[in-house]
C-alpha cells in the first residue's frame, strides 16, 4: 500500500515538470559480486566522463576464436549475477564480453537511460580496436533490461556486427512501466519516456540475423513484448519459445539455445 501511494504521489509531482524518463525506477545496480566461474578472465576498465565502466573478456579454452558476444545484462545485480547465461556460451567456444555499465559491479557513477547508451557505445568502440575481437564475428546479446541498449547499439552499428540476440527483453521502458502499474497507464504514457526502445530500433535492422528468446511463463516481462519486437523486426529473424521463468532459457533449454546462437 505504501509503495503504491508513493508511486502515485511521485507521478503527480512529475506532472508539474517536463516530460521525464524516471531512470532511477529501472536500474537496481549491486556492487557486491559473486566469484566468476571462468578460467580465462581479462578485466577491462574504461574512463567515461568522471566515472569508470568495467567489463570482463571471457575466453574459451579453444585458441581458435571466430565469434565474440557482447553481453548486456538486466536491471538488477551485476555481471556476476548473469554468468549462468554466458558460461554455456564460453564452454561452446564463444568469446564473451560482459559489461557493467555505470553503477553496476566495479563500475562507478549512476546509470541513466542516456549514459547507459553512451557506455555501450564506448565499450563497443574500444572492443573494435582489439585484434582479438575485431577479427571475429561480433554478436550483441541483451538480457531483460539489457535488450534496450543492445537493440539501440545494434541499430547504430549494424554494419559492424553479425547478429542480435534478445532474451526476455521488454518492448520499451514505457511499456514495462505500464505492465507493473496498469492502473496508471495514461499517466505513464504521458510522462515515462523511452528515449530509445527495442520495438522501434529493431525496425532498422534489415538483413541482420536476429534471435528472440521468450517464454509464456515469464512473470516479469510479458510474452507479448517479445511478439511486438519480433513482429516489428525485418527478416532474417527467429523466435525461440521456451517453457520457464524470466531469462531462464539457458537453464531450461540450453542445448537448443546454444545451437540457435551458433546458427546465427
Amino acid at each position: 500500500m505504501k509503495t503504491s501511494v508513493f508511486f502515485s504521489l511521485f507521478l503527480i509531482l512529475l506532472s508539474f515538470f517536463s516530460r521525464a524518463q524516471m531512470d532511477d525506477k529501472f536500474y537496481q545496480p549491486k556492487k557486491e559480486m559473486k566469484p566468476l566461474e571462468f578460467k580465462n578472465i581479462e578485466n577491462v576498465s574504461l574512463p567515461v566522463e568522471n566515472d569508470t565502466i568495467t567489463a570482463v573478456v571471457l575466453k574459451p579454452e579453444s585458441k581458435s576464436i571466430s565469434k565474440t558476444i557482447l553481453f548486456f545484462h538486466g536491471a538488477a545485480g551485476n555481471i556476476s549475477t548473469y554468468q549462468y547465461i554466458t558460461k554455456p556460451l564460453v564452454e561452446d567456444g564463444f568469446q564473451v564480453v560482459m559489461v557493467d555499465v555505470r553503477g553496476y559491479g566495479k563500475s562507478t557513477g549512476k546509470p541513466t537511460h542516456q549514459n547507459v547508451a553512451e557506455d555501450g557505445q564506448k565499450m563497443f568502440n574500444y572492443l573494435l580496436t582489439r585484434q582479438d575481437i575485431k577479427n571475429t564475428k561480433i554478436y550483441i546479446y541483451g538480457a531483460s533490461l539489457g535488450s534496450q541498449i543492445s537493440t539501440h547499439l545494434a541499430k547504430d552499428n549494424q554494419a559492424k556486427i553479425s547478429g542480435l540476440i534478445l532474451d526476455g527483453g521488454m518492448s520499451s521502458f514505457t511499456d514495462i512501466a505500464i505492465k507493473f502499474k496498469p492502473e496508471m497507464k495514461e499517466v505513464i504514457e504521458k510522462y515515462v519516456i523511452s528515449p530509445y526502445s527495442a520495438k522501434e530500433d529493431v525496425k532498422a535492422l534489415k538483413g541482420l540475423p536476429k534471435l528472440f528468446l521468450y517464454s509464456k511463463g515469464d512473470s516479469t516481462v510479458p510474452f507479448e513484448h517479445g511478439q511486438v519486437i519480433y513482429n516489428n523486426a525485418p527478416e532474417p529473424k527467429q523466435f525461440l519459445e521456451f517453457s520457464g521463468e524470466h531469462i531462464q532459457a539457458m537453464v531450461v533449454d540450453k542445448d537448443r539455445v546454444v545451437k540457435a546462437i551458433e546458427q546465427l
